[in-house]
């Protein structure tokens, strides 16, 4: 049986993709949507899937938001420079 807790969690994730979808600053974007990671990662503990989620843990939240933060900074300096 799922617990309340998840039901808060699946609600955050949901409301954190909405806010990166509509996000003005790609940095925001890119915060609420590790945030979601993050919030997966914690339902897939509580369903007792701990390969799972040590797998988005990394995967999603970690390298995903790492490419995207790199991406964002050589972007940012193109930019820039082009100005």
């Amino acid at each position: 049986m799922i617990s309340i807790f998840a039901y808060i969690i699946m609600g955050a994730i949901i409301i954190a993709s909405f806010m990166a979808i509509t996000a003005k600053k790609l940095i925001n974007s890119i915060f609420y949507f590790s945030f979601t990671g993050v919030g997966a990662t914690i339902l897939f503990a509580l369903m007792k899937a701990p390969d799972v989620a040590l797998t988005e843990a990394a995967v999603g939240t970690g390298l995903v938001t790492l490419i995207f933060l790199s991406t964002l900074r050589k972007t940012s300096k193109e930019d820039e420079s082009e100005s």
